[in-house]
């Protein structure tokens, strides 16, 4: 099947033609994805630590009632009680007060922190949801194995369309949407460091959770988020792995990516270069016979057109929306970061050592943030949200957990090499300070944020020149599709591929 049929097999089925990526905590909002929603698109909502996000927005108050709203939608009115009179604070914190802890991550899992999970997840997607009937997905990452079954599913029970992974191989995603539905109990396999496959579950009783007997959820189709075609083909041959489409990213997205896959070469500037091996052959995903998305670097007009062209059904994209005034980032370095698109000094580096998962993490270099070195140096070194720890097996049947940002002698004792604690952020506290949540600690230390954007500027710079003052979701959406009476004119090329597959 050529490009054109297969693009028209996509329309046919109703598929978006623009995601809006999931980014950072909480950056891809509920706002920012019901704007999307709403404009016919698929929004996505970050579900990357919804539980610490519900509890501090609930601690400053909730102004405007948005988060209430939802947990009086819950269908298990107690469980959202309890989070709401553990957490909620009508006057919000004390000035330099801290936020209250909420449990770790854990294998073996306290029913506080699964309801927390729970809860969480679906207040974000329910207000994502909420007035409209567009699509709305949830994003999450491979490596948050623990977090995985009680978050997918607090946003199942939203009502969440669209279910998208990365960073990793997420072959036991399909089966778990399929008992997630059913409310049947799981046990997700955990990856531990010395432990053999399968050693080490998380369990998860939706029924002793929720008590009276439910109505079946309606399963969410799941997007693989993928960088090379292998693990393309890999999913989709296996029937107990294989996804309902795929994202695929290119080496200028965003966020965490898969390192250079050959030989590592640096250029002058002391970043990653990337080659021919590091881009995934489309057409070898167009032929697993599945919808896939193209993503990094193709936000902009001839970007959606060009992934037409080569098959897809459209494009992901998140650094325009990150940019935009719907998403959640701090208000302040939101206005810096659209200021610096505007003049063409926005900055994005690939930083090969801060993130503990080991994978590329691309930074954009904003004033007052962790990726100033010195004030990267002046931060206590310390783990207390935990999300992206490793498991390890301490001995048979039980298991510690290790962080290689956490202090250098704790991180040692539990048997990591210091030689990887080097240079590496806790990009827990940086993200919860993109969105405003940072912590504040007992010796006055307010965390700082660590902003990640896509290398790939184009589309900012060409927008920003649209809306120097910056702007809203649905006009980079409308941008991005075109239809937008200042956009620029496709070249010649473009116009007629948007031709001959309108």
């Amino acid at each position: 099947m050529d490009a054109a049929a297969t693009l028209e097999k996509f329309r046919n089925a109703s598929l978006p033609r623009v995601i809006q990526g999931g980014m950072g905590f909480a950056v891809s909002s509920w706002r920012l994805a019901s704007e999307v929603s709403r404009a016919g698109q698929l929004g996505v909502v970050s579900g990357t630590g919804l539980d610490v996000v519900l509890a501090r927005r609930l601690q400053d108050g909730d102004h405007g009632g948005a988060i209430r709203r939802a947990l009086a939608a819950f269908p298990v009115p107690a469980m959202a009680a309890r989070v709401r009179e553990r957490y909620f604070l009508p006057e919000g914190r004390a000035e330099g007060a801290e936020y209250a802890p909420i449990p770790r991550l854990a294998i073996q899992q306290s029913e506080l922190a699964q309801e927390l999970s729970i809860v969480g997840n679906f207040v974000e997607v329910w207000l994502a949801k909420e007035g409209h009937d567009g699509l709305v997905g949830v994003n999450y990452l491979e490596k948050l194995q623990m977090a995985t079954p009680a978050a997918t599913y607090g946003a199942m029970l939203a009502g969440v369309d669209y279910v998208l992974m990365g960073a990793g191989i997420p072959r036991n995603i399909p089966s778990l949407l399929n008992d997630l539905a059913e409310h049947k109990d799981v046990e997700f396999p955990i990856d531990v460091v010395g432990a053999d496959p399968g050693a080490f579950t998380v369990k998860l009783n939706p029924k002793e959770l929720l008590g009276a007997a439910r109505a079946k959820l309606k399963r969410p189709k799941f997007l693989a988020i993928v960088s090379a075609h292998i693990l393309a083909t890999y999913l989709a041959r296996d029937e107990h792995a294989r996804p309902d489409g795929f994202v695929v990213e290119g080496p200028t997205a965003g966020g965490h990516n898969a390192p250079p896959r050959g030989k590592l070469v640096l250029d002058e500037t002391g970043q990653p270069v990337f080659g021919p091996r590091d881009e995934a052959d489309i057409s070898e995903v167009a032929a697993c016979g599945l919808p896939f998305w193209l993503a990094g670097g193709r936000g902009t007009p001839e970007g959606l057109l060009d992934s037409e062209a080569q098959g897809a059904a459209g494009v992901q994209v998140g650094t325009l929306f990150a940019l935009s005034e719907d998403s959640g980032l701090d208000s302040d370095i939101r206005a810096m970061l659209v200021s610096e698109a505007r003049d063409g000094t926005l900055s994005v580096r690939t930083d090969r050592l801060a993130s503990p998962t080991g994978f590329p993490f691309k930074v954009a270099q904003v004033e007052g943030s962790l990726s100033d070195p010195a004030i990267l140096a002046e931060r206590p070194r310390l783990c207390d949200i935990g999300f992206l720890v490793t498991a390890y097996q301490v001995r048979e049947g039980k298991a510690g957990y290790r962080c290689p940002a956490e202090p250098v002698k704790i991180f040692e004792s539990k048997g990591g090499n210091p030689e990887e604690t080097a240079g590496r952020v806790c990009l827990c506290n940086a993200l919860t300070a993109n969105v405003g949540l940072p912590q504040t600690r007992e010796d006055g230390y307010t965390e700082k944020a660590l902003v990640t954007l896509g290398t790939d500027l184009d589309g900012c710079h060409s927008l920003a020149k649209i809306f120097p003052g910056g702007w809203s979701a649905r006009q980079a959406l409308d941008w991005i599709l075109g239809a937008l009476p200042s956009a620029p004119v496709l070249p010649v090329a473009f116009a007629a591929r948007a031709a001959s597959l309108a």
